[in-house]
């Protein structure tokens, strides 16, 4: 089993929600809900949040993040609200025993051998379980999370690339990230919360299926201080004229004027 440690609950300061939405509608027009996720040592700190809803239905992870992000909803779970171990093992709310790591549940379906799967299961960054009973997502605007663990992003390719470069705008770094494939979830908000890095994903197929993400989005998953960085090094891109949308050049047009301003 691969160690892992928490990097959650860094302090990044008092965030005024409504001017850093804005500020970040205006650099890159998203059109998903920006939301939150929080994990709680119990279950009554996350039952009083408030207005938050619970469900009463099982569902997926990627269903309980998309009822924030789809339909502007403040959402509550355990891990006994999720259908299965999958789900609840990247949040540390159950599973990561001898049999989920096993991954025999999903060999012949998405991998060929039990060691394949089991190989899939040990790459995946995953909460440990023992320490959060309860789970929230929100949208960043009510600021009922207060502050949230992780912000999550929804965004096309181009998007997602102008929110990268302005990650990368000071102090600049290559970001590295992975692709366990199915379960794409640990590579976004499990990576996020395990390692406090900002962590991009090709959403996966249940994701797709049952969170309803669209065909062409992207997910990052980052802290709120990562949020701002991100967005103050957008915005000193947007002064540069690198902004989004990024408007088209023409694949036969004389490239030498363009180049020489931005490079």
């Amino acid at each position: 089993m691969t160690e892992q440690t928490v990097s959650i609950r860094r302090d990044d300061g008092s965030i005024d929600w409504a001017d850093t939405l804005a500020r970040l509608d205006r650099v890159l027009r998203i059109r998903t809900t920006p939301i939150g996720m929080k994990l709680f040592e119990t279950v009554e700190e996350m039952a009083a949040i408030p207005r938050i809803r619970r469900p009463e239905a099982i569902h997926t992870a990627d269903q309980i993040v998309s009822m924030a992000s789809r339909l502007s909803w403040t959402v509550g779970i355990t891990g006994d609200d999720l259908v299965g171990a999958q789900c609840q093992a990247v949040l540390g709310l159950g599973g990561q025993d001898d049999d989920w790591y096993s991954g025999r549940h999903m060999a012949g379906v998405w991998f060929e051998t039990e060691d394949d799967a089991s190989t899939h299961q040990h790459a995946m960054h995953v909460v440990p379980t023992g320490q959060y009973a309860a789970m929230a997502v929100s949208p960043l605007s009510t600021g009922r999370l207060d502050p949230p663990d992780i912000c999550m992003i929804y965004a096309t390719p181009g998007q997602m690339i102008i929110l990268v470069n302005g990650l990368q705008w000071s102090g600049y770094r290559k970001l590295d990230w992975g692709c366990v494939g199915e379960s794409a979830c640990a590579d976004s908000w499990g990576r996020a919360l395990t390692t406090g890095e900002p962590s991009v994903s090709i959403p996966c197929y249940a994701e797709r299926r049952y969170g309803g993400v669209m065909d062409d989005e992207l997910l990052i998953a980052l802290r709120p201080g990562h949020l701002l960085q991100a967005i103050e090094g957008m915005e000193a891109l947007a002064r540069n004229g690198l902004r989004y949308p990024i408007p088209p050049y023409g694949i036969q047009t004389d490239a030498r004027a363009g180049l020489g301003a931005s490079y």
